[in-house]
């Protein structure tokens, strides 16, 4: 007899929050007169600019799997849901990519490919859903998809490959407006790239002792994807004016975990050159036998026979990540105190990569910094208000019982303290995004993460890090939401009026998106993120100096260094 799945079940996962928290354990306002700048449709799935869109032959591209069509939006080339790897469904369900098949008439990348399949997102509140303006999409196992924006089919510009958040359980390359490329391309000269990829059960189940040694890598096929999508950049991106010698990767939230996952696999060496983790990296992937582990127990709720794999192939994904999400919760311990993404301890069993030994052999970031990528230059940062939800209001008293419950009276004054004095002027409800008194997501314990991998990366005396604190307030909705985790992107994509629920497109946020937009494309070129009247200083243990990107950019040393070390976790007797 097969399992049943409850109805409380079937909440088969998880929101952003928790899905960054627990796969990295295991691992209003009308827009202002546009400058010429900041030009930008600000609705997500219309073309860029003031000028035209069109579709004329000039925007043709050839791939060693046959042509590609897109459309020309204001001078940018973009061509969208651009196959890299064939369906991912069926038959191939945690198989390795493979490689697209020829198509002999043009493919028409006209518009964004699927999500892989997930949870729709958690609309927690109205404000929260006004300034992140997502975008849940449409959802197919044939996800293996790029989209990329160029200003030209020819020249080698640098390019810039982006890896979507939401842990490694849910997002998509078009989640948010932000992650549009056309202003990268337009106003930086650059090739800008995001990517779909296989998450949840879909990516991280260890099927090899189901399937056999065909399945061997099934455990990682989420991380050898994108692989395999660098591997399709390197060969094919000099027919959009890319150059294959000149990648940088960077990835927000889960997406920052991506990337630092990334630079520690012998198979993504070569495929790029620069590196930037936002909000994430590290994190604490389990072992391949903890994820044998949730797989025998799955087979063991569904009554299915240890070999059946054509079953698990043909299973609805909603049953299958019902059952997985019910055998993870039977393996792992019970989970005790207050942990996150950097809490260290005992990894635990999940939706996220795994230390196989083969593909992944190191917690890159987390125990060491990877040998394997020691000269590619890296960019470190988070945000002031990472803790930020919009439906949490507390007063400063309930702030302090809060934090009290879950550090002891003693840090809860010192945190409380150490922020108001650095941060004078914020709210109550926004200091205490900085640190929550939930489970989720903190700026402080990011800050923390942030130092340690930038130590692992100095340590290594070879390519620099560098460093960053996104601390430029919002106008939006009184001030209150700050700097909330993902709001950094709207500014590094230089996005201010695509973005303008939450940036307001003021004079301001579109001085500090050229300012970033510069900073990041720089960095993709040289290695560097500095540009004239902003020198950008590599960072160094004893000091943390650290770009402060605000209204005022500026070096500082160890910015919330007062705050973050209230809540360090005690050495070891």
């Amino acid at each position: 007899m097969g399992m049943k799945i409850s109805s409380s079940e079937n909440r088969v996962l998880f929101n952003r929050r928790e899905a960054l928290l627990l796969s990295a354990t295991a691992g209003v306002a009308a827009a202002l007169p546009r400058s010429a700048h900041a030009q930008e449709n600000t609705d997500t799935g219309a073309p860029q600019g003031p000028g035209t869109c069109a579709t004329p032959r000039s925007a043709v591209a050839k791939t060693q799997y046959g042509k590609v069509r897109g459309y020309v939006d204001s001078g940018v080339l973009t061509f969208k849901g651009v196959p890299y790897g064939q369906t991912t469904g069926g038959e191939n369900r945690w198989l390795p990519a493979k490689a697209p098949a020829p198509w002999k008439d043009e493919f028409p990348a006209l518009s964004y490919g699927a999500d892989c399949r997930q949870r729709l997102h958690t609309w927690t509140s109205p404000e929260q859903t006004f300034i992140q303006d997502w975008t849940d999409g449409w959802q197919s196992e044939d996800m293996l998809k790029l989209n990329i924006w160029t200003p030209s089919l020819t020249g080698n510009r640098a390019v810039l490959f982006y890896i979507h958040g939401g842990g490694f359980t849910f997002g998509s390359a078009y989640e948010l407006s932000a992650q549009d490329g056309a202003q990268q391309a337009r106003h930086h000269d650059v090739v800008s790239v995001t990517v779909n990829h296989r998450l949840n059960i879909l990516g991280f189940f260890d099927a090899s002792a189901i399937g056999g040694s065909a399945y061997e890598d099934s455990v990682n096929v989420g991380m050898t994807d994108l692989v395999a999508a660098l591997q399709w950049i390197h060969e094919n991106i000099a027919n959009f004016g890319g150059n294959p010698d000149n990648v940088m990767i960077y990835g927000q939230s889960g997406g920052g975990s991506k990337v630092t996952t990334l630079m520690g696999m012998p198979s993504a060496v070569g495929l790029f050159h620069r590196a930037s983790a936002q909000s994430g990296g590290g994190g604490n992937p389990p072992t391949k036998e903890q994820q044998a582990e949730v797989a025998r127990q799955m087979m063991k709720d569904l009554g299915l026979p240890a070999n059946d794999i054509a079953s698990l192939q043909k299973m609805p994904w909603e049953k299958l990540m019902a059952a997985g999400n019910e055998a993870v919760r039977k393996v792992n311990p019970p989970f005790r105190g207050f942990g996150g993404p950097f809490g260290g301890g005992q990894p635990r069993a999940g939706w996220s990569p795994s230390v196989d030994g083969k593909v992944i052999n190191v917690r890159s970031f987390s125990d060491v910094a990877p040998e394997v990528s020691k000269n590619v230059p890296m960019m470190i940062g988070s945000v002031s208000e990472e803790g930020n939800q919009m439906t949490s209001r507390p007063t400063e008293e309930e702030w302090h019982a809060g934090l009290a419950k879950r550090y002891g009276e003693d840090k809860a004054t010192a945190v409380i303290a150490a922020l108001k004095k650095a941060y004078p002027e914020k709210a109550i409800q926004t200091l205490s995004y900085e640190c929550p008194a939930s489970f989720g997501l903190n700026s402080l314990s990011m800050r923390n993460n942030v130092v340690k991998m930038a130590k692992l990366k100095h340590g290594q005396n070879a390519a620099p890090a560098y460093t960053y604190f996104f601390s430029w307030q919002t106008e939006i909705l009184d001030g209150l939401p700050g700097a909330w985790h993902t709001s950094e992107l709207q500014f590094c994509f230089d996005n201010s009026l695509r973005c303008q629920q939450g940036t307001g497109n003021t004079p301001e946020a579109q001085a500090l998106a050229k300012k970033m937009g510069t900073a990041w494309t720089n960095f993709a070129r040289t290695g560097n993120p500095s540009q004239p009247g902003m020198t950008w200083e590599p960072t160094d243990p004893e000091s943390n100096k650290t770009m402060v990107l605000d209204n005022e950019c500026r070096m500082v040393d160890d910015p919330l260094g007062e705050a973050r070390k209230i809540i360090l976790p005690a050495p070891k007797a």
